[in-house]
Formats: C-alpha cells, sequence, structure tokens
C-alpha cells in the first residue's frame, strides 16, 4: 500500500484527486455494462466498423488498441450474433475482413439512442458551455492516453 501523507503541494492534491474521480468514474460507468443492450466493447467495435467499410482482425485491433486475440473472441460473439459478418480481403484472398449488417446497424443505433437518452439525463443540469468543456477535456485526455 502507499504512505498517506499528509502534507501535498497543489499539483498532488488536483493529481490525488483527479485518481480519485478517475476511479470512481470507471467503477461507475462500469455499472451499466449492457446499457442498450450491447456491452461496452460490442458497442465500441460495432460503432467503430459502423464508420468503415470493413476492416481486418490486425486492423481493428491496431486502431483499437486491442490485442489480436481480444478482438478475435469480440468478433466472433457479434458474429454469432449476425451483427456483423465475414467478407473475403480483396488484396488477400487468405484473409478475411468485417463488417456491420443491417441487423447490427439497427441493434448499435438502438444502443446509442438509450445511451444518448441516459446521458442525456445525466447532464440535464449542466449548461451547453459545460457540456462542451468537458466534451473538450475528455477528448484531450483520450489524445493524451493514445500517446
Amino acid at each position: 500500500m502507499y504512505p498517506l501523507r499528509t502534507e501535498y503541494t497543489m499539483d498532488e492534491k488536483n493529481l490525488n484527486s483527479l485518481n480519485i474521480e478517475l476511479m470512481t468514474l470507471i467503477r461507475r460507468s462500469a455499472l451499466d455494462k449492457k446499457l442498450g443492450g450491447l456491452d461496452r466493447s460490442s458497442y465500441t467495435l460495432l460503432c467503430h466498423l459502423a464508420g468503415c467499410s470493413q476492416l481486418g482482425v490486425k486492423a481493428l485491433a491496431e486502431q483499437l488498441g486491442l490485442d489480436s486475440s481480444t478482438i478475435s473472441r469480440q468478433t466472433a460473439a457479434l458474429e454469432a450474433k449476425s451483427y456483423i459478418e465475414r467478407v473475403p480481403d480483396q488484396c488477400d484472398g487468405r484473409a478475411s475482413n468485417f463488417r456491420i449488417t443491417e441487423l447490427g446497424r439497427q441493434t448499435l443505433e438502438q444502443a446509442r439512442e438509450i445511451r444518448l437518452r441516459r446521458y442525456g439525463q445525466l447532464f440535464e443540469d449542466w449548461s451547453a458551455a459545460e457540456c462542451r468543456m468537458f466534451t473538450e477535456m475528455l477528448s484531450k485526455l483520450n489524445r493524451k492516453l493514445a500517446e
């Protein structure tokens, strides 16, 4: 365990508060594992495929920052539900890519609507400026985490 300190600089106080708030955010957001009928990993993968014509496991892994075995498991689960389908890779006949199916698009859209409604409820007492600033700060954090 980390030793407790009684004196902190302002930066250390901010970092400690940030640590606590991020832990709380991650824990609480994990409670909504199937918000809209899709777990976070399925939702993320379907969102990504909806924005592309088709991608292979390696490209998905690189773009999402995951390993190929994780993507293989996730795509297998989505393929079993007919949310995505395999298509031959036009450049490499031995390989295949994935693309979202119409059922996948419909399921994704339903999940997105439920999530947006939930976020609307969570942020209903925030001003538009606060929401924009929060979004900008999250975006900045995500870019930094991707470095």
